[in-house]
């Protein structure tokens, strides 16, 4: 360090890239275009050779690197993608954290074999701040960047802990009992707008607290904090807050908002969230130093202690208080739930989903219990019930919320009869915060006392919160910057197949799919439990593999390459270019093995090619897609899929449907590879179009999205040489990750179209001893010469 080029270097990014063409070639002219397959960098790139300046450049050209517009491009208003997933794609590291750990240390003046330890890193610079006329300037690090002030940054979540971490680098705060907010203030367009957990504003509800950030003497900042209600002995009480935000009396009216801000994620046009939490904090107590109170709000700096946590969390418990919140101080900001921040609750607490009601025993106004539930997936999960907590005029407030969206059917799966007794069901939107005792053995909650409502927080997200052991929290807080959140125990079968335990996982907590909280075990274990199923369909074939490293909501990518990441088994298959080039190594795969794998490389589709490795120029399937617009009823999504089996019935070719796990239906029909694949395509084109011919106002054959409106568009062009269609068994890369599953031709007269999760595997796992695909490829039809040619 120090010296020209010398210093803390990461492993960015990993992958391979493609050339169009001659690579030398491009190099010589000046134009080399690629394409990258990497871990976080995608899609089509130029590297254009610009002409020296005579007078400047000496003769030395100098090359333009341009992003094409493929989809994959970030607008100027985008975060920069350096910012989004700025750590290691090997270690996850930031550059902060790899030159701290100092494990991979290097020196050039040092023997080639030994490693010294570098330079300890440098502490923060000190704060210096002067005063101006309006705000507080601040001198930064290099490590806080330049950014525009972001309109709202996903929160950094705690995991449960048992016991409070009590080593040096921690430090801890009390646990508030209140809403999660983030303060954005503006002051250039004079706007200060407090959002909450999921991003909802709530300035109107609060204007006075917004009153009381305004007046912070800043240009711009990004404050995340809690906003509570303080009793008469300091402590936070949500059933006070609640009342300050929902009662009307004059009393209510009275109670103070108090804002205690925690952390400062930007300031004045520079991102803090790179930054240790201890330089933050820094940051945070000079920019709230002698902040004016007004007469219902006030802002306050949340102080921490750093000390032993178990002394703490003693404390803490001893006034009252709900708990705490031990943060790593040398760690930075990161969105999610995270191992660097764990809590510790002086009492079992937790948000619970209202799935019905009681009524109060003697009749009277209001409730008598509350049911509750957390979801496990997709499914909710009965808790038991509290009776307690509620005053006479807060039960008949909340019964006139929960009256207005009851429901006929129990919302909850399987509960005990117990639960059903004189229930009246509600739709699974309002969420309570409850204190109980304990769990029991049937993971119920025990002497269940109501808190309040929480509007911060959506139904979906409640899931049971179990303590993580302490230790174990300490090996995830320095091994794992960021955890996914609470692992759901969903319906996917805990596969411990001996396929699965020759697979290593890295990371297999992670969510892959906030929706349904799915994991990267947990898609390991369904390949492991379709492997037997599916591999007749993919093995031995090309494949084109979509990669969700950071899960189905983020930005995925085609291989069809073999490269650095694909794990062990994983076959090549030579495939020549179409156009007489270089030969290509595409991936190929053929054991359950190597299909599990999948999971650890963020696999979350697998298309095939329609041929098989042996005879690549030759398909031994064709493929009918039928895409329908939105206004297409599934019925006659059905009845066109039928159409297509009769039409392919009437020239000898029998043929299966599987749902895509989308909106769309693929009919398939198996045949012997004795035609290359022009000759098939053309034979494909020539059937849809005559089956547009005939109902030009349903159906049609082109592309052109303008023209798809209230019609099924009938794509035939999987049936070319390179081309794919997903395979049956295949999750699909989208929000819930849905299954392309096989169907029997008697469920398209199902009332709508069959859906699938990966996620509730367990409901649908019984259709693999029934498989309506058993004959697919035991007797392939034959697409005779005369069809062909007639075609």
């Amino acid at each position: 360090k120090g010296q020209y080029g010398g210093g803390t270097v990461m492993l960015w990014d990993h992958g391979t890239w493609e050339p169009h063409g001659d690579a030398d070639e491009g190099l010589k002219k000046g134009s080399l275009k690629f394409t990258l397959h990497g871990e976080k960098m995608h899609g089509k790139w130029a590297l254009v050779r610009m002409a020296p300046h005579p007078e400047r450049d000496h003769g030395k050209a100098n090359w333009l690197l341009i992003k094409e517009h493929d989809g994959f491009e970030k607008s100027e208003t985008d975060q920069p993608i350096t910012e989004s997933a700025p750590n290691s794609v090997v270690t996850n590291r930031s550059l902060d954290e790899i030159g701290r750990d100092q494990d991979h240390s290097w020196q050039s003046h040092a023997s080639s074999h030994s490693t010294t330890a570098a330079a300890e890193t440098a502490e923060p610079p000190p704060l210096k701040k002067t005063k101006a006329t309006q705000s507080t300037s601040f001198e930064f690090p290099k490590e806080a960047k330049k950014e525009a002030l972001p309109a709202f940054i996903s929160p950094q979540l705690a995991v449960s802990a048992s016991a409070a971490p009590t080593d040096a680098e921690w430090l801890h705060e009390l646990k508030l009992d209140g809403y999660r907010m983030q303060a954005r203030i503006d002051a250039k367009k004079g706007k200060v707008h407090l959002l909450t957990r999921t991003g909802l504003d709530w300035t109107h509800r609060m204007k006075p607290l917004a009153d009381a950030l305004a007046k912070l003497p800043v240009e711009a900042a990004l404050l995340d904090g809690e906003v509570v209600v303080l009793n008469e002995s300091g402590v936070s009480s949500f059933a006070d807050l609640q009342a300050a935000f929902q009662d009307k009396s004059a009393s209510a009216k009275k109670l103070k908002l108090t804002y205690f801000a925690f952390d400062l994620l930007h300031l004045n046009g520079r991102d803090l969230r790179p930054l240790p939490l201890r330089t933050r904090k820094q940051y945070l107590e000079q920019l709230l130093q002698g902040t004016p109170a007004n007469g219902a709000a006030e802002v306050r700096f949340s102080e921490h202690l750093e000390t032993d946590g178990a002394k703490m969390f003693n404390g803490a418990c001893r006034v009252g208080a709900e708990g705490i919140v031990s943060k790593r101080a040398d760690k930075a900001y990161v969105s999610g739930r995270s191992a660097t921040w764990v809590k510790i609750k002086c009492s079992r607490q937790q948000e619970l989903v209202i799935g019905g009601f009681t009524l109060p025993s003697k009749g009277t106004a209001g409730i008598g219990a509350l049911l509750l539930g957390y979801y496990q997936g997709d499914k909710l999960i009965y808790a038991g019930r509290t009776g307690t907590g509620f005053s006479h005029q807060l039960s008949a407030t909340i019964r006139k919320k929960l009256e207005a969206i009851q429901i006929k059917d129990c919302p909850y799966s399987n509960p005990p009869a117990e639960a059903r007794r004189g229930a009246l069901w509600v739709k699974p939107q309002f969420v309570a915060e409850v204190a109980f005792a304990t769990w029991t053995a049937d993971n119920l909650v025990r002497q269940a006392a109501f808190k309040g409502l929480r509007e911060d927080k959506p139904a979906r997200e409640v899931v049971k919160e179990d303590a993580m052991p302490k230790e174990r929290a300490k090996v995830a807080a320095e091994k794992t910057p960021v955890m996914p959140k609470s692992k759901p125990t969903s319906a996917v079968p805990m596969t411990k197949s001996s396929a699965l335990s020759k697979v290593r996982l890295t990371h297999p907590d992670k969510i892959i799919d906030q929706e349904t909280q799915l994991t990267k075990l947990q898609l390991a274990e369904y390949y492991a439990a379709v492997a037997d199923v599916m591999l007749p369909y993919i093995a031995h074939r090309p494949l084109s593999l979509v990669r969700c490293p950071e899960g189905s909501e983020k930005t995925c990518f085609f291989q069809k390459h073999i490269g650095m990441g694909t794990p062990k088994g994983v076959e090549g298959v030579d495939i020549p270019s179409r156009k007489g080039g270089a030969t290509e190594v595409f991936i190929s795969l053929s054991t359950p093995e190597t299909l599990i794998g999948m999971a650890q490389m963020g696999v979350m589709e697998i298309h095939p090619w329609g041929s098989k490795n042996s005879s690549l120029e030759k398909p031994d399937q064709i493929v009918f897609d039928l895409d329908p617009d939105s206004a297409i009823s599934w019925e006659t999504l059905a009845t066109s899929a039928l159409e297509v089996r009769e039409r392919l019935q009437a020239i000898g070719l029998e043929s299966f449907v599987k749902c895509t796990g989308g909106k769309g239906l693929h009919v398939v029909a198996p045949i012997r590879p004795e035609h290359e694949w022009p000759a098939v395509k053309d034979f494909t084109h020539k059937f849809v179009l005559a089956m547009e011919k005939d109902n030009p106002k349903l159906f049609l054959t082109k592309m052109s999205k303008a023209a798809r409106k209230g019609k099924i568009f009938l794509d035939y062009l999987r049936n070319e040489r390179g081309s794919t269609a997903v395979a049956p068994y295949s999750p699909r890369a989208r929000a819930g990750v849905p299954v392309a599953l096989p169907l029997d031709w008697t469920e398209l007269a199902a009332k709508e179209l069959p859906q699938f999760r990966v996620v509730n595997f367990a409901k649908w796992q019984n259709r693999l001893q029934h498989d309506p695909w058993k004959d697919f490829l035991s007797d392939p039809g034959r697409l005779t010469q005369k069809l062909v040619s007639a075609a």
